[in-house]
């Protein structure tokens, strides 16, 4: 599971042959423990188990024959079935997706770990040794507490019927139980051992109640029976629509946990309930076979005749030791004692019955019972040795090359089933009061095999060594209780230990593994500054060789790298800015260039305005402004106005007149009182556009007022005319808005008669509390006289304060500042965003965190403004995480600034991996991080990061991502300038922003040291000058952090579901996703919001459960403090009221009424019934036709999979074609048809007549004439039979003109791949996924914001920052990838500022309780990845070395190494951190990459060109320097051209490289076919693979000495107790025994592995092996195998089973098909052509280092690599 799969490099054998060698200690001792299997016939069925664990263990093809041939004949009844499950899972498993398991789930969410699984995954642990039970439990402690740090919430579940799989190995048994235990009595994690298994009542309540978020089971059991249970189980979950996460192929990084997820689906439901019947038969049959050969073994063992006998008697030796021994209650002690006893009473009775067989059998005999006592003799010694040895001195036993023999195992057999009856006891034991602390160390058998060593060989030899007093007393008094619990009449004696002569031990067939010690390298010592001053404090403790030593003056001393020029050719070198793709056209003279980017540049402006409309602005650089200008200038009051300014106001007030005069015409134009009464929503629409935009508040009093009447006069009819038809209550609701609006803004303007009217409509309305609180002397004198009957039939039918919540909420009044603030122009900021306004002017940095569409990324563009105003030099960096978002505000930045430049100097540029322009002549500079990483570390690019500015981070929580997030954390460190980071979710912004304020002192420290320097300098140096007009900038080094929480609009939930061809919208309050435990243990979540009229229904179903509620009355809307006859509560006003409903439920649950707010909760869940995935994807196209029915759309529509993003757009379009063609007249195609031809014809006749060129005759031009009549005619009539009829289309007609589709759709008429999409957006549909051209996607976004597209289908793509605001968000499908963190960027389009007052979100085939946990679940936490690897030390090496200003380049580095995120406030991971930087530059040092001083030297280029693909690029570079590329790249004869055969060689090489894409094991075994692919890569060729394993054993060496330090880092205090249950194993070591000393004799190589993995016999060497060190390395130096760059040729999972490379870009390269990489190899056609573009890019990243680093351009390499780039790409871009 999360300890990862292990993995091997290429000096293996094949992966199918997993012998002893690959096994090693744990598969040797196994065979060797049962190597005998012919046995006495009592005993014969003991062996079977260890027989099929070797064969599941060992498998080597994987082969499916025979795969299910039981014993038992009812089983075989049922083969074709289970092969069934298997064909179905195994046909599921290619398809699962490897992701992070526990991405954003924290507090809320938890998932199952099925008991069994975690056992069968730590027993087959290959550093395990059988029988170290302790080390055992340390691996399965190690994993769970992995999981735990990771914030992972999970239940372990162990099923009844599962313990009947482990009966034939009762030391396998014996161990789960002890596990159960354990963890039940010494850990907090949930153990649930109460289900017989996954088929009964039980566990099905538990799943509904409970609903995890998945399972994790293993596909592979131990044995075949097993196999065939776990299967069952796995269909279960996926029936019961509950994902499964596969223990095969887990892996742990710092902060995630990796593993294959299958997603349940509706078919497995379907298949589950076709054969429910015959799976719970088949099942029954399982378990009985298993119960019953089991208990038949486990009873020829003990010589029962029944179980409950066996039971009985483990029960009365009990209560014979709590007799004898009252006080003993250590677990040891019970179980040694209890164990030993029954086993040589037992033994004894079964002895004397089996006697007269045994004497037939002469080959084959037992022990004596007198052999029996000495080997139980020796066992209790080494238990009494457990009480006595600390861990420390037991991780030094010896190894000894011996195992049980035959006979003596099978008596441990006997003594284990005992222990496991014993302890299955103690689980229900209530009245003895045992003490479990140390269950996980009953046993030790290395020990006992030492004991039994010893006497047998050592003491016979003549060694005689005394155990120590205290020993041997303990030993003594244990020994005495077994005697008399045993029936023996020896007295007790327990010495001499042993009285006969048999031997219990043999020697191994296989030797033990040779123990050696990790060879001591010593360091290449190195002279360069930075080395000093980061690792300076720790060089003297390591050991350095000397100068004059082999390893250093053997250092080939290579021609210096630098990125300039080629040290011989003199040829121009490339960086990685060089090699991008370029258009800047600054300097170009090309007319079809400099037509291309005029071209660019009109569609940027034009793409811009349809983000935020024509809003261009002009910059001027001005000069210095006094410090704190704006204040005041806001404070300033002017004491005289000069006539120029005299005469400017009186202009601006004339023309402000006459602007108003305009608007009052528009507005008596408009006639809004016909409107409204003609089509009530469409004239309530149309009176708040014009409220929008009119400036005047005169003429919106205006407006306000006629809508006001009006709309009371649409109420009034109503009621008049009850009962003919229903009251609308949108219509009062509208008076209650217009309401608002005029005693809140415009009340100086009102008279008397228009107060006089708003208490008029308040008292029909029934709001005579409200009325009143107006003076009465504006209440009318007839009204006052009206009696509330007279009103009755006009009331709302509520109070005044729930009707404004119920009814209003998504219309209150918001507080908003009415001031404007004179740095904005196109609206009026609040408070907090004039703070980040304020932040920016005063040159500071700031973390802001605001929800989305709340305004934060305004302070962005005003950064920006200010750079460009400040001068012509600064730049401002913008860095988004994805090419698309850059895209986005390229368009905004053209068209938002303009700006006169200086020649070849341009406003905005931009630099992504594939494309940059203008990026190094700009002000604005648009980036991803990768590409700004790469400007500031390269060497050469110093003077332009010294203008930098400003930087700001968009999307800031990617520093917690999982590709590419520790590029952020560089950026973040490296700039000197202040900085903007921006995020809508980030868990723990506080511990960010300190963070970063450390940085930030750091930068400060380093200036004033230059400050310092360079003033010391001045005074020395005379006729300096100072430099004029430079604009000076005050620096700050502060780091603030704006938090804003509130969304300007409320967003509400909805599930829906399919009812009788219908869908029902089901309303899901928020409360819906908690329960009473959540509350009780975290609260509310922070942004668990309630609309207003959310906050009625909680009232409402709180008061419904609780009759006599006491605050019910205090709590009542219409009686609330904030709303008491207040006309008009604010957005404000209804969140108190929301707060103090919270608190009050928080107090239900404190003070015992649990229950009842238990009720509440499950009052307000809605109930939607189950619909199949089918049956749902069927009728989306309805469901969206439902959404326009209810006014819902534009929307968005979120799934998770390219494929379905596209078929369900698709299927959209095809609904309404349908839909159009039903409502077209007979015949109508043929009509189209004809008309079609006669057009057709007629515009050739006219083409015709126009080429003749015939003098023209009057005749002719009337026919002419005529003819184009009549082709006029013809195209209207051809125009109306195909107009798309209104209800047929989802595009707004009205929100585009003609002209400005035509200019859109224009974009994407040349492009094939567009053809479909284009067809899609003229019906107002689309669709958006990563795989979609620029041009495509533009084409969506631009469209839906203009308001044409009303439906677009869209993956993950749009949840990073795009501006496509909505009405609607709906989750369409479940996936794994539909986590908090995507749950909230996506809802937050929901709600367009300024156009939606609400935003819905629609859950649509969501299960309900993943619903539950999206809505309560939190963001995560921003935590440190680690932060260096080989390539990056290279890299900031050459900064350091080629910097056109090395101090710049030095600070930058230091900052770089000293301040990452992991090592903030953790001196001893920066200890680490120093550690693993000067091993990675050892290893620099011996490869030739770097020489001693610090230079980069030959392939230092090729390195970090392809950074992002350590270790591959390593390996690379290593495959060249031996020469194989040239044995491999021979050209035909007479030919510089390659063959087929040599190319797809090449591939397969850099397949193996740099196209590693894991396959799960279990994919190998199914019958799948393959039709154009071959699916598996091959493996290396033997010469490829033979030098991967040299690079391996280099790195594994050099890494290895670099654990072995680090390994004194280690807290051992930790080291030695149970990860998990802090069980504690240290202690004084026992020095006064002189057996023990000898027993504990291996001093040397155990210091740096754990003193749990010494007791299987690992040592340091294993360190050297990377797929051994996860398991063996002391866990709290906090580093994993992940940390070392070595590249596995095989990887195996946890059950040594081969995990295959998929071999798409080698099958590509030979078929050239995406449609079979989606076939074959399982990658959607979109997602596969990212990775073969990426690929792609990477062979011509090599291509041209190559031609630029060699020489000879004939070469045969560089042709090669030339040649397969070309025809790679050629082959890419024919798809």
């Amino acid at each position: 599971m999360a300890s990862g799969g292990t993995v091997q490099d290429g000096s293996d054998d094949d992966g199918g042959d997993l012998t002893a060698q690959n096994l090693e200690k744990k598969c040797v001792s196994f065979e060797d423990q049962v190597e005998n299997k012919s046995g006495c016939s009592d005993f014969s069925n003991v062996f079977c188990w260890e027989k099929e664990i070797q064969h599941v263990s060992r498998v080597s093809d994987y082969s499916r024959q025979d795969n299910y041939d039981f014993r038992n004949p009812e089983l075989n009844k049922h083969i074709g079935l289970l092969e069934k499950i298997s064909d179905l899972i195994l046909n599921d498993i290619p398809k699962a997706e490897y992701v992070s398991l526990l991405n954003d789930y924290v507090e809320s969410e938890f998932f199952l770990i099925d008991g069994d699984s975690l056992f069968i995954t730590c027993i087959s642990e290959q550093t395990l040794l059988l029988g170290q039970n302790l080390h055992f439990f340390y691996l399965v402690e190690r994993l769970l507490l992995d999981l735990t740090n990771k914030g992972a919430k999970y239940v372990i579940v162990f099923f009844k019927d599962a313990e009947h799989a482990y009966f034939r190995h009762p030391t396998l048994l014996s161990l789960r139980t002890a596990l159960i235990l354990h963890l039940q009595h010494n850990t907090d994690a949930v153990i649930h051992t109460e289900f017989s298994n996954f088929l009964e009542g039980k566990w099905q309540s538990f799943l509904q109640e409970s609903y995890p978020y998945f399972i994790i089971i293993s596909d592979d059991g131990l044995t075949k029976l097993q196999t065939s249970f776990l299967n069952l189980f796995i269909i279960h979950a996926l029936s019961k629509r509950i994902n499964v996460v596969l223990t095969s192929g887990q892996e742990s990084d710092f902060i995630r946990v990796y593993g294959y997820h299958i997603h349940g689906m509706y078919r497995h439901n379907t298949f589950f309930s076709q054969h429910r019947k015959e799976i719970q038969r088949v099942f029954q049959t399982l378990v009985k076979d298993l119960q019953e050969s089991s208990t038949a073994a486990l009873l020829s063992l003990s010589g029962h005749s029944s179980v409950k006998d066996m039971k009985k008697e483990v029960c009365e030796t009990l209560s014979q030791l709590k007799h004898i021994w009252p006080e003993i209650s250590d677990i040891r002690h019970i179980v040694c004692i209890v164990s030993c006893a029954l086993g040589l009473r037992m033994y004894s009775r079964l002895q004397k019955k089996h006697q007269t067989t045994i004497q037939k059998q002469e080959k084959s005999r037992e022990i004596t019972p007198e052999e029996a006592e000495d080997l139980i003799r020796m066992y209790c010694l080494s238990v009494v040795f457990l009480f006595h040895l600390p861990l420390s001195q037991r991780a030094r036993v010896r190894l000894i090359n011996y195992h049980w023999n035959k006979q003596a195992f099978t008596f441990i057999q006997m003594h284990k089933g005992y222990e496991f009856f014993l302890l299955k006891h103690l689980t229900t034991e209530k009245l003895w009061k045992v003490d479990f602390t140390h269950l996980s160390d009953l046993s030790d058998d290395l020990l006992w095999k030492n004991v039994a060593y010893y006497y047998e060989v050592e003491n016979e030899q003549g060694l005689s060594l005394d155990m120590g007093e205290k020993i041997k007393r303990e030993y003594e008094y244990l020994w005495s209780i077994i005697s008399k619990l045993a029936g023996k009449d020896d007295d007790g004696k327990s010495l001499p230990l042993r009285r006969t002569s048999v031997y219990f031990l043999e020697k191994r067939s296989s030797p033990t593994k040779e123990s050696k010690n990790i060879p001591n390298l010593g360091l290449i010592p190195m002279t360069s500054i930075v080395v000093d001053e980061f690792a300076g404090d720790i060089l003297s403790s390591l050991p350095f060789l000397k100068s004059d030593d082999s390893a250093v003056t053997s250092l080939i001393k290579q021609k210096e790298f630098d990125e300039i020029r080629h040290w011989h050719s003199g040829k121009l070198l490339s960086d990685d800015y060089d090699r991008t793709k370029s258009s800047s056209q600054a300097m170009c003279k090309d007319p079809w260039a400099l037509r291309s980017n005029q071209k660019l540049q009109s569609f940027l402006r034009f793409y811009g305005s349809s983000l935020e409309g024509n809003i261009s602005k002009t910059i001027v650089t001005q000069l210095d402004t006094p410090k704190k200008a704006y204040s005041d200038m806001k404070n300033r009051k002017k004491i005289h106005k000069t006539k120029a300014e005299i005469i400017i106001e009186e202009n601006q007030k004339r023309m402000k007149a006459e602007e108003e005069r305009k608007e009052q015409k528009q507005w008596d134009a408009l006639s809004i009182e016909k409107l409204i009464h003609e089509n009530f929503n469409s004239g309530i629409r149309k009176l708040e556009d014009f409220l929008k935009k009119c400036q005047s508040n005169s003429v919106k009093y205006t407006a306000e007022m006629a809508g006001l009447n009006t709309c009371f006069e649409v109420w009034i009819e109503q009621c008049k005319d009850q009962g003919k038809r229903v009251k609308d209550i949108n219509a009062a609701v509208e008076v209650m808005r217009r309401i608002h609006s005029l005693l809140e803004k415009y009340k100086d303007l009102m008279e008397k008669t228009d107060f006089q009217k708003i208490v008029r409509c308040l008292r029909y309305f029934g709001f005579d509390n409200l009325a009143c609180t107006l003076e009465s002397s504006q209440i009318p004198e007839d009204d006052r006289k009206e009696t509330k009957a007279k009103f009755s039939k006009y009331a709302v039918g509520m109070g005044a304060a729930r009707f404004q919540l119920q009814y209003m909420g998504h219309c209150l009044l918001r507080e908003e500042r009415t001031d404007r603030d004179p740095r904005i122009q196109h609206f009026i900021p609040d408070t907090w965003q004039r703070d980040l306004l304020d932040i920016v002017d005063n040159n500071e940095s700031a973390v802001i965190v605001a929800p989305t569409s709340s305004g934060k990324t305004y302070a962005s563009y005003y950064c920006m403004e200010k750079i460009l105003k400040e001068s012509n030099e600064g730049v401002v960096v913008y860095v988004a995480p994805t090419k698309a978002l850059v895209n986005q505000v390229w368009a905004t930045v053209y068209n938002r600034f303009n700006k006169t430049l200086p020649d070849g100097m341009v406003v905005c540029g931009v630099f992504t991996r594939d494309y940059r322009h203008d990026a190094l002549n700009c002000q604005v500079l648009l980036t991803v991080p990768q590409c700004l990483e790469i400007l500031l570390l390269s060497p050469h690019r110093q003077q332009w990061a010294k203008r930098i500015r400003y930087v700001i981070f968009d999307e800031v929580h990617c520093l917690g991502g999982e590709i590419g997030a520790e590029v952020w954390e560089h950026l973040l460190v490296m700039i000197r300038c202040p900085f903007l980071a921006l995020s809508a979710t980030i868990s723990n912004p506080k511990h960010l922003t300190e963070w970063l304020q450390s940085v930030k002192r750091y930068w400060q420290h380093v200036e004033s040291v230059r400050e310092e320097s360079l003033g010391s300098s001045t005074t020395t140096k005379k006729g300096t000058k100072k430099q004029k007009n430079i604009k000076t900038v005050n620096k700050s080094y502060k780091v603030k952090l704006v938090l804003y929480g509130e969304r300007y609009n409320d967003l509400e939930k909805y599930v829906c579901s399919l009812e009788d061809n219908d869908f029902k919208i089901h309303h899901y309050h928020p409360c819906a996703a908690l329960t009473v435990d959540h509350i009780d243990k975290y609260g509310f979540p922070s942004d668990l919001a309630f609309s207003p009229r959310e906050s009625i229904l909680l009232y409402d179903s709180m008061v419904q459960v609780w009759g006599n509620w006491p605050r019910a009355d205090e709590l009542d809307p219409e009686k609330f403090t904030h709303f008491k006859n207040k006309i008009v509560i604010t957005k404000a006003d209804a969140r108190k009221y929301e707060e103090e409903l919270k608190e009050e439920l928080k107090n239900w649950i404190v003070h015992d009424n649990r229950m009842k707010a238990n009720r509440v909760l499950k009052l307000l869940k809605p109930h939607p019934p189950y619909c199949s995935e089918t049956e749902m994807k069927d009728n989306f196209p309805c469901f969206v036709e439902k959404l326009r029915q209810m006014d819902k759309l534009p929307a968005l529509f979120f799934l998770f999979s390219i494929k379905n993003v596209e078929n369900w757009a698709e299927n959209i379009n095809k609904y309404l074609e349908k839909k159009q063609k039903s409502k077209q007249i007979p015949k109508t195609e043929k009509q189209i048809h004809l008309l079609t031809n006669r057009l057709k014809k007629m515009e050739k006749s006219m083409q015709k007549n126009q080429t003749v060129g015939m003098k023209i005759t009057s005749s002719k031009t009337d026919k002419m004439i005529l003819e184009e009549a009549e082709h006029g005619n013809l195209m209207e009539k051809l125009g109306k039979i195909t107009e798309i009829p209104p209800d047929c289309t989802y595009a707004n007609s009205q929100a585009v003109d003609t002209e400005i589709l035509q200019k859109v759709v224009d974009r994407v008429k040349f492009m094939k791949t567009n053809t479909t999409l284009k067809t899609l957006a003229l019906r107002g549909i689309g669709y958006h996924h990563a795989s979609v051209s620029q041009k495509g996607r533009q084409l969506v976004e631009m469209l839906f914001r203009m308001g044409f597209i009303q439906v677009v289908t869209a993956t993950g793509t749009l949840a990073l920052g795009i501006n496509m605001p909505c009405k609607s968000v709906v989750f369409t499908q479940n996936s794994v990838y539909l986590d908090a963190l995507n749950y909230r960027q996506m809802s937050g389009r929901a709600g367009r500022r300024g156009q939606d007052l609400l935003g819905n979100v629609f859950f649509y085939d969501i299960p309900l309780p993943k619903v539950d946990k999206l809505i309560k679940s939190n963001v995560p936490q921003l935590r440190g990845q680690f932060p260096l690897n080989i390539s990056l030390a290279l890299r900031l090496m050459l900064l350091a070395a080629k910097a056109d200003d090395k101090e710049d380049a030095k600070v930058k580095v230091l900052s770089l190494l000293k301040h990452s995120l992991l090592s903030f406030n953790q001196p001893r991971v920066l200890e680490i951190l120093k550690l693993y930087f000067l091993f990675s530059l050892q290893f620099l040092v011996k490869e030739g990459y770097l020489d001693q001083e610090g230079n980069t030297m030959g392939f230092a280029g090729l390195v970090s060109h392809l950074h992002y693909h350590e270790p591959s690029n390593l390996v690379l570079v290593s495959f060249l320097v031996k020469g194989l590329f040239h044995k491999l790249c021979q050209p035909r004869k007479d030919s510089k051209t390659f063959s087929k055969e040599v190319m797809e060689q090449l591939v397969l090489v850099l397949a193996n490289l740099f196209g590693r894409r894991y396959i799960p094991a279990s994919v190998i075994k199914s019958k799948q076919k393959f039709y154009q692919s071959k699916v598996f890569l091959d493996d290396l060729p033997e010469d490829f693979a033979v030098a991967l394993h040299e690079y391996n054993k280099k790195i594994e060496e050099n890494f290895g000495h670099f654990l072995l330090i680090i390994s004194k880092m280690a807290d051992m205090k930790q080291e030695y107790q149970l990860p998990l249950s802090r069980t504690d194993f240290s202690g004084e070591e026992c020095n006064d025994s002189k057996l023990v000393s000898h027993l504990t004799s291996c001093n040397e190589g155990r210091t740096a592995v754990s003193p749990f993995a010494c007791l299987s016999g690992n040592v340091n060497s294993d360190l050297l092996h990377a797929e051994t060190v996860n398991s063996v390395i002391l866990r709290t130096v906090g580093i994993t195998a992940g940390n070392i760059p070595v590249l596995c040729a095989k990887k195996f999972d946890n059950r040594r089973r081969r995990m295959p490379l998929n071999a798409y870009a080698l099958d590509f390269y030979k078929h050239g098909s995406l449609k079979a990489m989606a076939q074959d190899n399982g990658i959607h056609e979109g997602e596969a052509y990212l990775l073969l573009k990426d690929f792609s890019l990477t062979i011509k990243a090599i291509s041209v280092s190559l031609s630029e680093l060699c020489d000879d351009e004939e070469d045969n390499v560089v042709q090669a690599f030339s040649q397969l780039s070309d025809s790679y790409w050629e082959k890419l871009e024919k798809v």
